[in-house]
């Protein structure tokens, strides 16, 4: 439990930052192109690097790939504060396609962590308590703007938020430090966790490539793709796109709370020991199916009030912006802006949990993570760059809905699969006599 927690403050301190300011819309910017390019790029690379992150996490060890990926979250906040004094977007969109390569690591380092470290009864509960943790970053983040701009309510976000984001994500790359070698590590039931580091890059890429043609992976593709999808449509055409500056800092603050609250219940849930974990799998994808049913009704309801180019008389519109003090005009799209980031941890919890129960070897489920947000991310980049390009906000609601819609009964083949404890003999006979060996002669 302790490195979970100490992990979850890694990621409060960098991707929590990143996400409060992506949470405002635009990076915090009054014009939302540059950040939505800097977007494009991050995920081409995350893509590229998510996949490759796993096989690096296994030849590095999770301290240093975590510290190197944390550090690639600094350079992109700092690179917002260039952006306020220069409004040279270059140095943003460079940035962002290296936050990609850091952040394809981290999270390959962390999913490692987070499946292979609890105890099969308790996954759901530490990836809960990992994204309770994690999402607070977002939460104060967005607090932070909210407090430094709240007598502002039009124009772009201060030096002083920028630079706030940037000393926290330097503390949490360094806390990547902190977190113990795996191999020291002992699970809740006094058990070891055995991870083999691959010292063969050639060997570690060959196991990388064979995640495209692992059937359960390829079954899940639909699925990760989708995950981080909706944050685009979510962020700037509607955070971004109705309400004003203070606004939009509440709404990301609340918006990652709720993610803590789906996250920690929903993980709990999958825990219950007074069902077989097939059953928790089924009732946990029927949950998920209806929520975002149920949210996305209500989102298509908001969506028919609003477009890019709606007149300033209307309602909701981009021109005549939100304030939380507007009465009627807040609640409705703040309640749904809040459902949507409950829906998205449970979406989340989720695919990590139904991961974990596929293998119990720490190796193998950082291959799997680094797939996992990969595949994420080349969704991701497809996103920002349709809403860069301009689309309409009805048609980004179109086919995010769509694209749920889809993939989540897609799953159903790896939710029948699931049996009552992850398979030992994916974890290599060799390696284990090896470590038995090892510890003997130690």
């Amino acid at each position: 439990m302790t490195q979970i927690i100490i992990l979850g403050l890694v990621c409060f301190c960098c991707p929590g930052m990143f996400n409060a300011l992506n949470g405002m819309g635009g990076g915090g910017q009054v014009d939302d192109s540059t950040a939505s390019n800097a977007n494009v790029a991050l995920y081409t690379t995350f893509a590229i690097f998510g996949i490759l992150g796993g096989g690096i996490n296994n030849i590095l060890g999770p301290r240093i790939t975590i510290f190197i990926g944390g550090l690639t979250y600094a350079l992109y906040s700092g690179s917002f504060l260039h952006y306020n004094h220069t409004k040279a977007p270059a140095f943003t969109i460079v940035s962002g396609g290296i936050l990609g390569v850091g952040a394809g690591l981290l999270w390959a380092a962390q999913g490692a962590i987070m499946m292979s470290y609890p105890t099969e009864n308790r996954k759901g509960t530490y990836i809960g308590i990992f994204w309770v943790i994690f999402n607070l970053g977002g939460v104060l983040g967005g607090f932070i703007p909210f407090g430094q701009n709240f007598n502002k309510t039009s124009g772009a976000v201060g030096d002083g938020t920028y630079i706030g984001f940037l000393v926290v994500e330097v503390i949490g790359a360094c806390l990547g430090f902190v977190l113990a070698p795996p191999t020291k590590v002992i699970r809740d039931d006094g058990s070891y966790v055995e991870m083999v580091k691959q010292p063969n890059v050639f060997k570690e890429t060959i196991m990388i490539l064979r995640l495209f043609t692992d059937k359960w992976m390829l079954i899940l593709t639909p699925a990760f793709f989708t995950t981080n999808f909706f944050y685009t449509y979510q962020f700037n055409c509607i955070n971004g796109a109705l309400f004003n500056l203070r606004t939009r800092g509440l709404n990301a603050a609340m918006y990652w709370a709720a993610q803590m609250v789906g996250a920690f219940f929903f993980g709990m849930f999958m825990d219950n020991q007074r069902y077989s974990r097939r059953k928790r799998g089924i009732l946990g994808i029927v949950a998920t199916f209806v929520g975002f049913t149920v949210v996305w009704l209500g989102g298509l309801f908001l969506q028919m009030q609003y477009t890019r180019e709606s007149p300033d008389t209307d309602t909701f519109n981009p021109h005549n912006t939100i304030d939380f003090t507007s009465g009627y005009r807040f609640l409705g799209p703040f309640f749904l802006y809040f459902f949507y980031g409950l829906m998205d941890a449970v979406f989340q919890t989720y695919c990590y949990w139904l991961m974990g129960t596929l293998s119990k070897d720490p190796t193998k489920l950082s291959r799997y993570s680094g797939y996992y947000k990969g595949i994420q991310s080349v969704g991701g980049a497809i996103a920002w760059r349709i809403d860069a390009v301009g689309t309409s906000f009805m048609t980004q609601f179109i086919v995010n809905w769509v694209l749920l819609t889809a993939c989540i009964p897609l799953m159903l083949p790896v939710v029948w699969k699931i049996k009552a404890y992850a398979e030992d003999e994916e974890f290599p006979q060799s390696d284990l006599k090896s470590i038995t060996s090892d510890k003997q002669n130690a």
